[in-house]
């Protein structure tokens, strides 16, 4: 999220002068001289008559307005001169009006989209530099004399506030240059500056004798529990099957990264940490993320745990604390390894194996009936992640489907347990709410899944009726097809400065406790709790302060990093795809309402395909397609149905 937009979501709820930069003060000031905003108890706030929002699809002169910072209803502006789709508005409501909540622009204040991705392309006999997702003359400042000198491809990162070429990216034909492309569209870079590098590399090892106050957890056989690539190691689970007491350890990162500072300013600006199939791009240096925060084996690490003690018989929380402490974590294990455990097939090599492996058996016990008594309440759906293998130019070459597994549901229970006990211990904070959806997309889905000989019973829940779908659609054998389509229906979760409980998982109160070396959320869940344990009020404050806005943002920051891996992913599909030109593979249908799309479910899984000329297809028929054509600048495959394929 750019900072216009964000300093327009600092003004919805109020901000103070001590929480804006040099820039913002600017602004405010001016907008305040036109009375936009209002000025009272040392906070600016937009004046009641006038709200800030993103120009929606513009049809005939008039657009809806999506207000923004706050979850109001769009407002209509049927006026809307020389803005448009896209651009960053301030409003004044006009009352008294028939019909919705409308709107008259009082300011265009710039684009949603501050930055993208521009190329050279040939265009009626000359060159252009043109948008790579609409092919629109970008309108940067170069004469055509500059464009003629770079080549047709060359690829540039592009600021739209500013109408200028940022720098030269690379070149459509080299795949490297695909990361690149998805950073620069949402502006966001891999390199630390020295000053946040030089933050990072100041803390000492960690020294036990320099935290007398915190308690000593060394001697618990903790484990990590993680995927075999990963190397941030930010949760560690010990069980005590003795005193039903579960400890979930997290990376203390809290204790480094302080409120202020660069180092702090950078972990808000990058919010997530980025997953693409060759690597990761850190919320947090390396420094802190993959060594002194990461829960490491056999090293002393400061962590913050909740200790959680459980009724043997009813499994409901008996009592719960988090304190912060040391520890150190006795192995590492990936999750093969568990998996490999539970099926007898991996036997203790040391007596600490020992005791990890007979801790970890009674906690599946514990962990499968947590995860039943769950699926009582929430949602169990059957998804299916889809893994990436590139070659050293980033080519894709292999891809590989994951389900959850024994030891991926005892983790998650362990991590949703301790997430919980979090979200109950305050009223205001960090929450990750999810709504229940709306009826318009229940009748869209009902609609799709009678198209394809489903019988829809309305039953007295929309988990009841849920869960009946999935029964019959387990019985045709498209379980996964239809998960996907229920999850689609679904409300998007995210972040909200109050409670008002998750859907999906069936829970009263939820928020997000248990990563904070990569979510900046759990960060802010962290420093809270310990305000609160410490009863430091003005700490507690300081944090809630902004939290309306910094929910929102966090919430927009977690859709760009999911887009980017999503966006990263469907380049390296459709250069595998121009490799395969007019070949046949097997496919199913996904989609037949605006337009047909399948997915690829041959050598490759995964890969998304726009149909061309198909009338006779279902959802989720399994067909034989033909590639086409691949639009690499845009990342989209265009097939053909050629014929129909058994079961895929």
């Amino acid at each position: 999220m750019h900072e216009l937009k964000s300093l327009l979501i600092k003004l919805t709820h109020g901000v103070s002068e001590q929480d804006l930069s040099k820039k913002e003060i600017e602004l405010v000031q001016e907008w305040l001289a036109k009375t936009y905003l209002t000025f009272k108890n040392n906070n600016y706030k937009f004046n009641s008559k006038y709200r800030a929002g993103v120009l929606g699809l513009v049809q005939k002169g008039t657009a809806y307005l999506h207000v923004i910072g706050d979850n109001v209803k769009d407002l209509y502006i049927d006026e809307i001169g020389a803005a448009t789709e896209g651009d960053l508005i301030i409003a004044q409501r006009l009352l008294g009006k028939r019909g919705g909540a409308s709107a008259k622009i009082a300011e265009v204040v710039g684009r949603e989209e501050s930055y993208g991705v521009g190329y050279i392309i040939e265009k009626y006999g000359h060159k252009s530099l043109v948008d790579i997702k609409t092919e629109h003359p970008v309108g940067a400042e170069l004469t055509q004399g500059e464009i003629n000198s770079y080549k047709l491809g060359d690829v540039f990162k592009i600021d739209y506030q500013e109408h200028k070429v940022m720098e030269k990216l690379g070149h459509m034909d080299d795949p490297k240059v695909d990361e690149k492309i998805v950073l620069a569209q949402y502006n966001k870079h891999d390199e630390f500056d020295e000053e946040v590098l030089k933050i990072a590399r100041s803390f000492p090892p960690v020294d036990a004798k320099k935290h007398p106050n915190r308690k000593d957890l060394r001697a618990l056989p903790f484990c990590t529990i993680d995927p075999v690539t990963a190397k941030d190691f930010d949760d560690s689970i010990y069980w005590d099957d003795a005193n039903t007491t579960l400890y979930v350890a997290i990376a203390d990162v809290s204790e480094y990264v302080k409120p202020f500072g660069a180092l702090d300013n950078e972990a808000m600006y990058r919010g997530f940490s980025i997953y693409l199939p060759h690597r990761s791009i850190p919320m947090l240096p390396r420094e802190l993320s993959e060594t002194l925060c990461s829960l490491q084996p056999h090293i002393d690490r400061l962590a913050y745990v909740f200790e959680i003690k459980l009724d043997r018989e009813t499994l409901e929380v008996v009592h719960s604390d988090v304190y912060e402490v040391l520890m150190h974590s006795d192995r590492r294990f990936n999750y093969e390894e568990i998996d490999a455990f539970f099926d007898g097939k991996l036997k203790a090599k040391t007596k600490e194996e020992e005791l990890i492996f007979d801790a970890l058996t009674k906690l599946r016990v514990i962990t499968d009936r947590l995860r039943h008594e769950r699926l009582k309440i929430g949602f169990d759906f059957h998804s299916v992640e889809i893994s990436m293998t590139l070659d050293e130019d980033t080519n894709l070459i292999a891809t590989t489907e994951s389900e959850e597994t024994p030891s991926h549901g005892l983790v998650e229970d362990c991590m949703l347990l301790a997430n919980k006990e979090a979200a109950k211990r305050y009223d205001r904070g960090i929450f990750r709410i999810h709504e229940p959806p709306s009826q318009s997309k229940l009748q869209t889905l009902y609609q799709e899944l009678s198209a394809i000989g489903m019988n829809i019973e309305i039953k007295g829940t929309v988990k009841e009726t849920i869960e009946a779908i999935q029964k019959q659609a387990r019985e045709m054998g498209i379980e996964s097809d239809v998960d996907t389509l229920i999850i689609r229906s679904q409300m998007q979760a995210r972040y909200a400065p109050l409670n008002s409980g998750h859907f999906g998982l069936g829970f009263k109160e939820y928020t997000h406790f248990t990563s904070p070396i990569r979510r900046y959320s759990d960060l802010i869940v962290h420093r809270l709790l310990k305000a609160i344990k410490k009863g430091d009020t003005k700490e507690g404050s300081y944090v809630l302060r902004n939290i309306e806005t910094l929910a929102m943002m966090i919430s927009e920051k977690e859709r760009e990093s999911s887009s980017i891996e999503v966006e990263y992913k469907a380049r390296k599909y459709a250069r595998w795809a121009k490799q395969h030109l007019h070949k046949e593979f097997k496919a199913r249908i996904i989609a037949t309402d605006s337009e047909v799309r399948a997915e690829l479910h041959d050598e490759i899984i995964g890969a998304k395909l726009n149909i061309t000329g198909a009338t006779d297809v279902v959802l989720f028929e399994n067909v034989i397609i033909r590639i086409d054509k691949v639009d690499i600048p845009r990342a989209r495959i265009y097939a053909a149905v050629v014929g129909k394929a058994g079961d895929v």
